[in-house]
């Protein structure tokens, strides 16, 4: 399996990405999360995204082409994998067009998923984390159980991660529309393209839709 999981950000393409990887002998390729793992590293590559990053726009198509290509190379024709997030614009995809040349990989297949961006504007911007723990909460769908509205881990102050913002996530959105729906004209016309329409339902059905558009059958159990 070498499939392209796209979609506008916060759109759960990360998600179904992971929930597909889980039983398969696909690896996982997130270009957000090699960019951060850069970050973290404090490597060049890594500060050089950093301005980028903090302010949600598009990283340079140079510096994630670079560790995307290392990513596959290390990966090789040995087993299959799923990037999520890449590629976002058109440089990348003709980039990635011709590594897969080079190294006789083709791509199976492109999803689509599909969220309306209002839908993504309440799932993103009613996001809280708690500045001391992490932990993860949502104003609307799984709010803090404590009457002060602190974290129930630890008590520590929610706040909403500057990536969260509304400004930071108009930015976002309009790069999608600007940056990453013109690459999929390309896949459409080779017959790669497959949309799955997400709507605002649950990560469950949504998966059963992914599975469904790649020919999978249901989520494979773990035997004990």
């Amino acid at each position: 399996m070498r499939v392209v999981f796209t979609g506008p950000p916060a759109g759960g393409k990360g998600t179904q990405a992971k929930r597909v990887q889980a039983d398969s002998h696909a690896v996982q390729v997130s270009a957000g999360d090699e960019l951060r793992a850069a970050l973290a590293a404090g490597t060049s590559l890594g500060q050089k995204a950093r301005s980028f990053m903090n302010r949600g726009a598009l990283v340079p198509d140079e510096i994630v082409i670079g560790l995307m290509e290392d990513r596959i190379r290390q990966i090789g024709d040995q087993t299959g994998w799923i990037l999520d997030g890449y590629p976002r614009t058109v440089t990348q995809a003709q980039a990635l067009d011709v590594l897969l040349a080079e190294l006789h990989l083709p791509i199976d297949q492109i999803v689509l998923i599909e969220v309306p961006f209002a839908a993504i504007e309440e799932r993103v911007l009613g996001r809280r984390t708690c500045k001391d723990c992490q932990a993860s909460y949502h104003i609307k769908f799984s709010p803090p159980k404590r009457p002060d509205g602190t974290c129930d881990v630890c008590g520590g102050e929610l706040i909403q991660r500057p990536d969260d913002s509304p400004l930071t996530l108009r930015a976002r959105l309009d790069a999608y529309v600007t940056e990453t729906l013109p690459t999929l004209d390309g896949y459409r016309r080779k017959g790669l393209l497959t949309r799955v329409d997400a709507g605002t339902k649950g990560p469950d059905e949504v998966e059963r839709l992914v599975r469904n558009a790649l020919g999978l059958g249901s989520r494979r159990l773990a035997v004990a």
